[in-house]
């Protein structure tokens, strides 16, 4: 068996995520690097901003990180982690996982360590939204946005498929389609969108609908411009969506690196599946991507 390409990592892990899955992969993990030879710290978070301020304290020393969670967990230590170049290995264990759907990536501890040991990297393209939030997923503006508020209100505990049910249901039943206006690098489109994602993604909502030839490194994001969205217009989307993805003829395609949109009324919009804000809305690719460890 080949020696481990580096010393010292750190493993992050939220071990409430999987319902306990992502802690005991976690400790596999660990333990299955330090018989490897490699110095290796647990960490396991107890709140929010937990994986964030512990990413923040990385130093110079450390080689490989593993974040054992979901997508809010990755995006906490990408927030937080001061280096881009370091190699960082997602081990997906939450609910919705966009990533590792993207990637393929393995939820087990043998096959985690076998990437850590391949060492395959891939530049990862992330993106500020307002100047605050950063985006590597997909954000939102309009209807999904207004799924993840409903959402917001009723949960109570965990978060299921059928809590996700649940809100698109009263999402749908109190809509109204937006008007939204879009700049793409600083030049308006015309016309009015009732619906937009910018996304470096090929996964939403579970299902692989989104632009194939999309990459993680281009420094562009995709935008998805959507016309035509009343309540029977989301319905039309959402079966072509499921027959053949997007785009379609109700439905560009535009590749930028900064997308400004705004509406005369505010619409609510989210990042990586967390309710942002409401509009006006400005996402901006950063110039400096992370660096992933993929099969």
């Amino acid at each position: 068996m080949p020696s481990l390409p580096f010393s010292r990592a750190l493993v992050i892990v939220n071990p409430i995520a999987g319902r306990g899955r992502a802690e005991r992969a976690a400790r596999e993990l660990a333990a299955a690097l330090e018989r490897a030879g490699a110095e290796v710290e647990l960490c396991a978070t107890g709140k929010k901003g937990d994986a964030r301020a512990r990413a923040a304290r990385v130093g110079p020393e450390l080689e490989r990180l593993v974040v054992v969670g979901g997508d809010g967990t990755v995006s906490e230590v990408l927030e937080g982690l001061p280096r881009r170049d370091l190699p960082l290995l997602i081990v997906p264990m939450g609910t919705a996982n966009v990533m590792g759907l993207d990637l393929k990536l393995p939820r087990d501890a043998e096959r985690a360590l076998a990437l850590l040991r391949a060492d395959r990297r891939q530049q990862l393209d992330v993106a500020r939204v307002n100047g605050e939030a950063l985006s590597f997923l997909v954000s939102g503006v309009g209807f999904d946005a207004m799924v993840v508020a409903r959402l917001e209100a009723l949960r109570r505990g965990p978060i299921t498929r059928w809590s996700w049910v649940r809100a698109a249901t009263g999402a749908f039943l109190s809509y109204r389609e937006p008007r939204l206006t879009v700049e793409l690098d600083g030049v308006p489109l015309p016309g009015r969108f009732g619906f937009v994602l910018f996304s470096n993604v090929i996964h939403y909502a579970g299902l692989r609908v989104l632009a194939r030839e999309r990459r993680l490194d281009d420094g562009f994001y995709e935008a998805y411009l959507f016309r035509g969205c009343s309540r029977l217009g989301l319905v039309a989307h959402l079966l072509r969506a499921l027959l053949s993805g997007f785009p379609s003829a109700r439905c560009e395609l535009h590749r930028a690196g900064r997308i400004r949109v705004s509406s005369e009324t505010p619409v609510p919009y989210q990042v990586d599946g967390d309710l942002g804000g409401q509009t006006p809305l400005e996402i901006e690719v950063l110039a400096q991507p992370f660096t992933l460890l993929v099969p």
